[in-house]
């Protein structure tokens, strides 16, 4: 079996022990064609958000009095997406990997990438690099902890990014406005612009029902915009107004 990102193979394990009611770490290495060290951060993960019990060697289904939903998967246009952004990261290269779920679901793959130094403002996207049995350098901006983006803003954050220079930025949008830019719901919006500052090429990563939705604050105007990634979805009308700005356009598809 190929490699599996994070999300997709901790989906499957569950799968797997909804359908055989246990599982050992032995058995789920072999299937995933993983190391058991990476397994048993799967099954720590999974049964600290209460999905499953641990036991020695492997883990078990929880009892059905405590049983709770288990998350959808990552979207296959947003997979797409995070490959199609991996696919333009160089050996050894330096990285800005802002908050958003489409910028995390990139992270599994990046343990093929050797020597890349990465920074970000999210918490989880530094947890899961952590997670990574091959992880990179890892670089936090610090500054203070917006509750609503759940990531790191304002000026300590912009201070330390101005301190060093990076190769590229990977950062998603609440909307793509094809006239102006990158918008967001965000006010805060200092941070992203300091992002584009330091980095030589700034990649916009967004689905693509994003792409004409219109919101009042403008993040990045296309002037800052190198290049835009989205789903093989976005039509035609709307692909030739965003060549016509100068980004280079990627629209990734779920069979590449």
């Amino acid at each position: 079996m190929s490699k599996r990102n994070t999300p997709q193979r901790r989906h499957s394990i569950l799968a797997l022990l909804t359908e055989q009611g246990e599982v050992s770490v032995d058995e789920l290495a072999k299937r995933f064609s993983t190391s058991e060290v990476t397994i048993r951060k799967d099954l720590a993960a999974l049964e600290k958000n209460g999905l499953l019990l641990r036991r020695y060697g492997g883990a078990v289904q929880l009892p059905q009095e405590l049983m709770v939903d288990v998350s959808q998967p990552i979207s296959s246009y947003k997979l797409a997406i995070a490959r199609a952004g991996v696919s333009c990261i160089r050996e050894h290269a330096r990285i800005i990997i802002d908050s958003g779920t489409t910028t995390a679901a990139m992270i599994p793959e990046l343990g093929r990438k050797p020597g890349l130094v990465v920074m970000t403002n999210s918490l989880n996207v530094a947890n899961a690099l952590r997670e990574l049995e091959d992880e990179p350098v890892l670089l936090m901006t610090g500054g203070t902890w917006d509750p609503h983006s759940e990531s790191f803003q304002g000026q300590v954050a912009e201070q330390v990014l101005r301190s060093y220079d990076f190769d590229q930025l990977f950062i998603g949008a609440d909307g793509i406005d094809l006239a102006r830019g990158t918008t967001t719901f965000n006010e805060l919006l200092g941070l992203s612009q300091v992002m584009a500052e330091v980095a030589r090429e700034v990649i916009v990563m967004v689905e693509s029902d994003k792409i004409g939705r219109k919101i009042p604050n403008l993040e990045l105007p296309w002037a800052r915009v190198h290049t835009l990634i989205t789903d093989e979805r976005l039509d035609q009308d709307a692909r030739t107004q965003l060549q016509s700005r100068g980004v280079k356009l990627i629209c990734a598809s779920i069979e590449s």
